[in-house]
């Protein structure tokens, strides 16, 4: 659309002056997103839903309404919130006061967070104990919404039995090719831990995993960061927020942040899980968060920081095998490349699993002694 249209679109929301100014934002996948500068210098985020990701857009403004009205935020802390429509236009289909209809498309009108800026790739331990930090803290203000007032906009998302499923059914349909040696290793990668797939969801099956409030979507460059102290003051695109397992979140942001190559990287042999980076991410988010955590909790960690990259991988891959359908892809197999990242990253989290262990006993070690048993029985050895 034409700055413009833009313009015209943004004024049809109660801003707070004319807009003057608007210009893409952000490297979203799913959404079209752009920020709106009015006349008076005040800043906000415009953008366009995806349908074909969010069927029902109004359950996504809801989930929003749910989190600002229960959640109370310090005064170092900012939620993003939503501007309502200046005026609601007749015969719009919208049942939500947040949206409005241009083009086909659900719009909407979000605050900006000012004097902060997000990152691609965590830079140093003193980053990463900001992400964790920043995850955490917002754990801790979603743990008093109620989990049955948040609908679950996404069904099925970090799910990983249903993307296999999929995935599976896509193979036997006979409608797609591996053609190349890459894709045919990704095959190869993914039927080889068939068993890793239904680690989370039997868990949860079995009643040792609860449903909770979490982000969704907490890779690193939703955090955002103070431009002047580097300390986290916002989580940002909070439109998956719904039920689930702070797992998916915790599994989430240690595979976007542990990896200084980042998801982008075309150099496989720089892909790596950096253990001193994911010891400062979880401190950052115990500091926060590890009232919530119970032993069954604690006990799957590992299985989180495992899964939650193949799932990502076992993704990127069906949507290369789809013809990019759900991911925006900016070159010829690039969510296949994006899929190798996520598996090399899988395997460098794999020849650690002993080391990452010990991390996390020693972490809920530090915090409550008799806690990390359900980790290791020896941790009763090392704790006397």
């Amino acid at each position: 659309m034409l700055a413009m249209d833009l313009c015209a679109l943004a004024a049809r929301f109660a801003l707070d002056a004319e807009p003057a100014l608007v210009e893409p934002l952000g490297h979203g996948n799913v959404n079209a997103t752009y920020r709106v500068q009015t006349v008076s210098g005040r800043s906000y985020v415009l953008q366009r839903l995806n349908t074909a990701v969010f069927q029902r857009p109004e359950l996504v403004m809801a989930n929003l309404e749910a989190l600002i009205e229960h959640a109370d935020p310090p005064l170092d802390w900012q939620l993003p919130r939503p501007v309502p429509a200046a005026v609601v236009a007749t015969g719009s289909s919208s049942t939500s006061p947040y949206l409005v209809e241009h083009g086909g498309d659900p719009w909407r009108v979000l605050t900006f967070v000012e004097q902060a800026t997000s990152i691609d790739v965590v830079g140093s331990a003193s980053q990463a104990a900001e992400i964790g930090r920043a995850l955490g803290r917002f754990h801790a203000l979603l743990a008093d919404v109620p989990a049955d007032q948040l609908v679950d906009t996404l069904e099925g998302f970090h799910i990983t039995p249903r993307y296999y499923s999929a995935y599976q059914q896509q193979l036997a349909s006979g409608s797609v090719r591996l053609g190349n040696p890459r894709a045919q290793w990704c095959a190869s990668f993914i039927a080889e831990r068939a068993d890793l797939v239904p680690v989370l969801e039997q868990a949860k099956a079995a009643g040792r995993l609860q449903l909770r409030p979490i982000h969704g979507d907490p890779k690193v460059n939703n955090v955002m960061l103070c431009s002047a102290t580097g300390c986290a003051v916002a989580m940002v695109d909070l439109d998956t927020v719904k039920p689930g397992l702070l797992h998916y979140d915790i599994g989430d942001l240690l595979r976007s942040g542990c990896n200084p190559a980042g998801e982008e990287t075309t150099d496989l042999q720089a892909v790596r899980f950096d253990l001193d980076l994911a010891r400062a991410m979880l401190s950052g988010y115990l500091a926060e968060a590890a009232s919530l955590l119970n032993a069954a909790d604690r006990e799957h960690l590992f299985d989180a920081i495992r899964l939650i990259p193949f799932e990502l991988g076992l993704r990127f891959f069906s949507d290369h095998l789809a013809g990019d359908v759900y991911f925006k892809a900016e070159r010829p197999d690039h969510n296949l490349s994006r899929a190798l990242v996520q598996f090399r990253l899988t395997e460098q989290i794999e020849a650690q699993e002993e080391a990452i262990r010990a991390l996390l006993t020693e972490l809920f070690l530090a915090l409550q002694p008799t806690a990390a048993t359900a980790l290791h029985p020896e941790a009763m050895d090392l704790a006397s």
